[in-house]
């Protein structure tokens, strides 16, 4: 696969089970979220790999931390056995006078779509969620994430379970404007 075919053809994957990356894997995958742009070379972000018994310290950790008149949950337990390793990228951000917190958002956030570009051209399946958890404080706390820093993303990684048909390209021509 060349890159542009990894660009154009990449898709999430929901429906993930084990084996998860080996070190190996887990190493270009972490190493190709250190390659995004950033500004400063601040490095905005933190990584926090899950696996194992992690996997059902955070289903604990999102169950305690959830709406018990309003969440389902049985589908929050759940939740992060949709993979057998989960990387929660975060923010760390730094106090910079030529690069604000949204710059390092948006770094942290390019973190995220090069881990899973990765995990993808190594033959992994990978999908990137938030939800209302990924903005809930006592989760943060919970994974030792600063009250002003960010949950960026949960990102789900493991084997494709099947083949997944290839989606439709998304057309961009009326999202494009040209100046000439």
């Amino acid at each position: 696969m060349t890159s542009i075919e990894l660009l154009l053809q990449r898709q999430s994957n929901p429906l993930l089970t084990a084996p998860a990356p080996n070190q190996q894997a887990l190493t270009q995958i972490l190493s190709a979220g250190m390659r995004v742009p950033d500004h400063a070379s601040l490095q905005p972000w933190h990584f926090t790999v899950i696996t194992g018994g992690g996997l059902q310290r955070l289903s604990d950790l999102l169950v305690a931390s959830s709406n018990k008149e309003t969440a389902n949950l049985e589908k929050v337990a759940k939740m992060p056995f949709r993979a057998p390793m989960i990387i929660i990228i975060s923010t760390k951000y730094v106090k910079h006078e030529k690069v604000p917190q949204q710059e390092q958002l948006i770094t942290a956030g390019c973190c995220v779509h090069a881990m899973q570009m990765a995990a993808y051209a190594l033959g992994y399946g990978a999908m990137w969620r938030t939800g209302a958890l990924a903005y809930n404080d006592q989760v943060k706390q919970g994974l030792g994430i600063k009250e002003q820093d960010e949950i960026v993303g949960f990102l789900y990684i493991g084997t494709s379970c099947k083949e997944q048909a290839l989606k439709a390209a998304k057309s961009f021509e009326d999202k494009v404007s040209y100046w000439r």
